[in-house]
């Protein structure tokens, strides 16, 4: 699709910011732990705080966002007291976690959290059109759902370990993580039927 085609598409409208749930105390854990623990698929990404210098390595993740097809749970790992829902989600062997180009994501969680994640499934390497070139959420959304998928490159290099996060890093974190599922099922009625 070209860059004129995608201007003309509309808008994806993405998630409510009402189905977004900022998890801090060990209560909304326990919470985020039974809603996402009862779904078979979830959407997943993380975020991390922008490095500008060169040679300096990130010390993300410093926030992980988990998602149903209805809410998002937004997991800041400086002020989440309790990160074992978080870690007991992302390493069951269960629950499938779908998201986009999550490679540092994998090692960055291990390293800082000691969580490796299980039944992972990156959608970029997944949808890939050729062997070279792996598929962004925005190619994705504009594939499946006919729609423009707005990343602000001013959010996406935001502070993501600022102590209180605005509204819109966390539509922009929970969208990230959501429209991966979305997209997930999208493609899955689209696959052959393997029988």
């Amino acid at each position: 699709m070209t860059t004129d085609q995608e201007i003309i598409l509309p808008a994806y409208p993405g998630i409510a910011y009402g189905a977004i749930s900022l998890v801090r105390s060990a209560a909304e854990a326990e919470h985020a732990y039974a809603v996402l623990s009862a779904s078979d698929v979830l959407g997943f990404d993380t975020e991390s705080k922008p490095v500008f210098a060169k040679g300096q390595q990130s010390d993300g993740p410093h926030l992980i966002q988990l998602a149903t097809d209805s809410r998002a749970f937004l997991f800041p790992v400086a002020t989440t007291t309790d990160t074992g829902a978080v870690q007991a989600v992302l390493e069951s062997r269960r629950i499938l976690k779908v998201g986009f180009g999550l490679g540092d994501d994998h090692k960055r969680l291990q390293a800082k959290l000691g969580i490796n994640t299980e039944n992972v499934l990156d959608l970029a390497r997944a949808l890939r059109e050729n062997k070279h070139r792996d598929m962004g959420a925005k190619a994705a959304v504009a594939r499946f759902f006919g729609m423009k998928l707005q990343k602000s490159k001013k959010i996406s290099t935001s502070n993501w370990a600022a102590a209180q996060l605005s509204e819109r890093q966390m539509l922009y974190a929970a969208n990230d993580a959501q429209v991966a599922l979305l997209v997930y099922r999208a493609w899955l009625r689209l696959k052959p039927q393997h029988t």
